[in-house]
């Protein structure tokens, strides 16, 4: 599925910067802060630290996929995808506004492209890109928990976009989208009615939330995702017509039953109110917890991120918009 990324739903990604500054509890374990290009060029993150730009050969390498589209295409049947940026954030405060100026004539430059930007930032891309979407871009969210749906993604549905979606890794609380994942600008404000049903009204204009990636956090200090909190997230969307894709576990996943007290890295998902645990996050134990199976709650281990895999319930998602394919 990535040609030159080993992320699960793009195919190259692209960092015209490197540096950030953690704005969000899912920014606890930042792969980007300790990955080699961070160390290597000594990249420190934070609100007063100096963000570095990247060189102009890696600038160029958009214009390289971009002269490949036929090939690609031909192979493939669909447009390249470019996640920009996994080692930054294009809303960062922090980011000289020349740089943007700089991307989005790149973006620009580059129509075979479709490029989809991800950000915690979401707030302020409203100020920081162009008033007139770009027909190669996506937006995207990153959306981990229920405030951070509530503040975000009004704000995201509020800014033009060819394709919107939202990234839900990783995964830290139960999120309820009913309230947006079906919002369509013609029912809204064009006096579109839905069905007796309530289904999606899916809209040439890309008004709503065109995709969903869930996933569970991996890497040192991982916390472990509720089997039920993606469980959810799939049967929204498919009440929905959204498509989600289930892009990973991380380090932990469902356990292998086993005898009560086996030694090992779990953890007990409770049922919503257990411990006083609300919204049900799943507890670290050093052993098999098996009586607590009973009671309906869930086990997870940690086996590590390629272990785990990404299979929810024995099924691999791998939705995509349909239109953008």
């Amino acid at each position: 599925m990535s040609a030159n990324s080993k992320i699960e739903w793009t195919d190259h990604t692209f960092n015209p910067w490197i540096g950030c500054t953690k704005v969000s509890p899912a920014c606890d374990h930042c792969y980007a802060e300790v990955s080699t290009p961070a160390r290597t060029l000594g990249v420190v993150w934070g609100a007063k630290a100096e963000r570095r730009r990247t060189t102009a050969s890696n600038w160029n390498l958009p214009r390289r996929w971009n002269a490949q589209h036929d090939e690609f295409f031909a192979e493939h049947g669909r447009r390249q995808r470019v996640f920009c940026a996994s080692l930054a954030d294009v809303f960062d405060n922090a980011v000289p506004a020349a740089w943007r100026v700089d991307l989005v004539a790149l973006i620009a430059e580059t129509p075979n492209l479709d490029w989809l930007i991800l950000t915690k930032r979401i707030g302020n891309a409203r100020t920081m890109w162009p008033a007139e979407p770009l027909a190669n871009v996506w937006l995207g969210a990153s959306i981990t928990s229920q405030a951070e749906a509530a503040r975000d993604i009004p704000k995201l549905l509020d800014i033009p976009a060819r394709v919107r979606f939202l990234s839900m890794e990783p995964l830290l609380g139960p999120v309820d989208l009913s309230r947006w994942i079906s919002y369509c600008e013609r029912t809204d404000k064009h006096g579109i009615s839905r069905d007796a049903a309530g289904a999606h009204i899916l809209c040439e204009r890309h008004c709503g939330i065109s995709w969903v990636i869930v996933g569970g956090e991996s890497g040192q200090g991982a916390r472990p995702m509720h089997p039920d909190w993606a469980r959810r997230l799939r049967d929204q969307c498919a009440a929905a017509g959204v498509p989600f894709l289930f892009k990973q576990w991380g380090e932990w996943t469902p356990a292998v039953p086993a005898p009560a007290g086996t030694p090992g890295p779990y953890a007990l998902a409770p049922q919503s109110g257990w411990f006083g645990s609300e919204p049900n996050t799943p507890h670290e134990v050093d052993c098999y917890p098996r009586q607590f199976i009973a009671f309906g709650c869930s086990v997870l281990q940690r086996v590590g991120k390629k272990a785990a895999g990404r299979m929810l319930d024995g099924v691999r998602h791998d939705g995509f918009p349909e239109a953008c394919r």
